[in-house]
């Protein structure tokens, strides 16, 4: 990531921040309603009390408790009615049903979901759906972005072939550091992911950093899935087996991730799941040949390309948007400019 670059990504934020704040103020939603369609789902990860980090690469997947409630309540005040995902695609066909609606999911099954969200949802008595990672959950697969963030913010200089050979990439100041963690991710989403995050797992290990023990430390087990889902408000739904990009892989392989991941939730709580998130969930990682696999396997499968439901959401309940509570923008305001519909 060069300057420019950075300094793009930094307008990009500024622009979105401007675009929230815009609708939260002029209070936009008001003269165009029919934009907030049916409800919205939206798409948490990491829920845990707010850390300073001088280096935080991942910060927008993170939010605080205290947004998770103001969120909730947001989304009471705007009238939406909390449900399950898996209800959604019933309510949503009943032509007698006039009601909007909200889907709270988490992808990924961290910790923090059972320690810090779940307590949240049970105070307002709103029901939610993790999506699950059988490798996470085994402690077979490590969470790349994750180990590339403690990776680049704790080394100096770092070893690693970018497919050009082997070169040292500075990580000395915080610049560098957003630089390096920009140029893994690249390299992740550009070709065979399980090579590049072999290297990325080879590469922290050789500077001190257990990729496997970061998913351990972070990611729920067997075990704590299964007393989580003693919980009536608590869903759970398939992440894959190794969340990787579905796009990428060949057919045999796609079919195993989906229908293994299904299986995996399966015995984990105790119920098979009915729906799927798709890891990365944007239009390179997930398409037309997925969302028609899925669509074979009986599976409501959600994105993370944003936009709220509507009248015609149930024409690709394979390809259902969602819209993320980010971490960079924890206002509550904030959540209710992006109930509106306006920004999509």
């Amino acid at each position: 990531m060069t300057f420019l670059d950075r300094a793009k990504a930094g307008l990009r934020q500024a622009a979105i921040r401007g675009g929230l704040e815009a609708v939260a103020l002029t209070g936009l939603w008001r003269l165009y309603p029919a934009a907030a369609g049916r409800g919205v789902i939206f798409t948490l990860h990491h829920v845990r009390p707010a850390e300073t980090k001088a280096h935080d690469p991942n910060a927008l997947l993170s939010v605080t408790p205290q947004f998770l409630d103001l969120a909730i309540d947001a989304a009471l005040e705007c009238g939406l009615t909390p449900v399950a995902l898996e209800e959604l695609p019933t309510l949503l066909a009943d032509p007698a049903e006039r009601r909007r609606f909200v889907s709270f999911t988490l992808d990924d099954g961290y910790r923090d979901n059972a320690e810090h969200a779940a307590p949240v949802f049970r105070r307002h008595g709103v029901p939610y759906t993790i999506f699950i990672t059988k490798g996470f959950v085994e402690r077979t697969r490590s969470m790349w972005w994750e180990t590339a963030e403690e990776l680049t913010g704790k080394a100096e200089m770092i070893e690693f072939d970018f497919g050009a050979g082997l070169e040292i990439v500075p990580t000395r100041n915080a610049a560098q550091k957003w630089d390096a963690f920009a140029r893994i991710a690249r390299f992740v989403h550009s070709g065979d992911e399980d090579a590049a995050v072999e290297q990325v797992d080879r590469v922290a290990r050789s500077n001190g950093v257990d990729p496997i023990g970061i998913t351990e430390r972070l990611v729920m087990n067997a075990a704590e899935l299964k007393a989580l889902a003693q919980d009536p408000l608590a869903h759970f739904g398939a992440h894959t087996l190794t969340h990787v990009a579905l796009a990428r892989v060949d057919d045999e392989r796609l079919r195993a991730e989906i229908i293994g991941s299904v299986d995996a939730v399966e015995a984990y709580v105790g119920k098979r799941p009915t729906t799927f998130a798709y890891p990365y969930g944007f239009p390179a990682a997930a398409g037309k040949r997925e969302f028609r696999v899925l669509k074979e396997q009986g599976l409501f499968g959600v994105t993370t390309q944003p936009g709220v439901l509507g009248c015609r959401t149930l024409e690709r309940p394979t390809a259902i948007p969602r819209v993320s509570l980010n971490g960079l923008y924890q206002k509550k305001r904030y959540v209710k400019a992006l109930i509106s519909g306006i920004p999509f």
